[in-house]
């Protein structure tokens, strides 16, 4: 039996905007028992551009998962894939639609190994934690993280800078081509969990009070209480989409093994 069960679920909320320009989901593997996905997507590029783009990452994310095989391929070439061809896809929209649409990407697999892997471009986030303790998280692609990387900025600079929506790096670039910056973690054991979640949400936390948050509550609370408390410290001033997918492992009921004799041939 296995010695975690995985909670999982997701939440959004529009904020102040009037168009809801994040993407999230959670799939299964149909060809890879026991491999699941959380993906997460932040659109832009204006009115249904940046939509149609956060979509696009969704939807090459679940088709890539769909077959994927550990048996013919590897979890780490399949998230590079699925930037690559999000990447190339919106950008060939954009074309089309005379827009630049862009879009954020962040999306964790988890084996039945026990190992998570995980994948991001632009500024939407991963954390990773050990029961309520902050264990790491991705460093965003973008300007004021690369000053705090140079030592010019220090990490509360950063956070509030008027700079700090400025990207580097991001799918459906007409100058540039993505990078991807992969990440790993061996040895998945009940009490971890991982947030993924868009700057509308993890800009209002930090990351103690986000590792309290998950360890007390199952999804719906989460994202709930999440949601609500990132818009009472934006005191009216939320603009941006507020999305998140939260996984946690925990431990697994006990088994049942009341079964008698008795029992078993009355349901024979």
């Amino acid at each position: 039996m296995s010695q975690y069960k995985i909670e999982a679920g997701t939440g959004q909320h529009l904020g102040d905007r009037q168009e809801q320009q994040d993407r999230v989901g959670l799939f299964a593997a149909p060809k890879a028992p026991g491999y699941m996905m959380a993906v997460l997507a932040d659109g832009m590029g204006g009115r249904t551009g940046g939509s149609m783009a956060a979509e696009q990452v969704v939807r090459t994310a679940k088709q890539l998962f769909d077959e994927f095989s550990p048996a013919t391929g590897a979890v780490d070439d399949m998230l590079q894939t699925i930037a690559r061809e999000a990447h190339t896809i919106i950008k060939l929209s954009g074309i089309t639609a005379e827009k630049e649409p862009h879009s954020t990407m962040v999306v964790l697999v988890l084996s039945p190994e026990g190992t998570a892997h995980w994948a991001h471009v632009g500024d939407s986030r991963l954390y990773r934690f050990n029961g309520p303790n902050f264990a790491e998280r991705t460093i965003d692609h973008s300007f004021v993280e690369r000053m705090v990387a140079q030592g010019k900025f220090t990490p509360e600079q950063a956070k509030n800078h008027r700079l700090s929506n400025i990207l580097v790096n991001v799918l459906g670039s007409m100058r540039e081509e993505p990078f991807v910056t992969l990440g790993r973690y061996d040895g998945l054991r009940a009490g971890d969990a991982f947030l993924l979640c868009s700057d509308g949400l993890w800009h209002y936390f930090t990351d103690e009070e986000l590792g309290a948050a998950i360890a007390m509550n199952g999804p719906r609370q989460l994202s709930e209480m999440l949601i609500r408390k990132a818009r009472e410290r934006a005191e009216g001033t939320m603009a941006d989409n507020c999305t998140m997918a939260m996984v946690k492992l925990v431990v697994p009921p006990p088994e049942d093994k009341s079964y008698t004799v008795q029992k078993m041939r009355r349901a024979v």
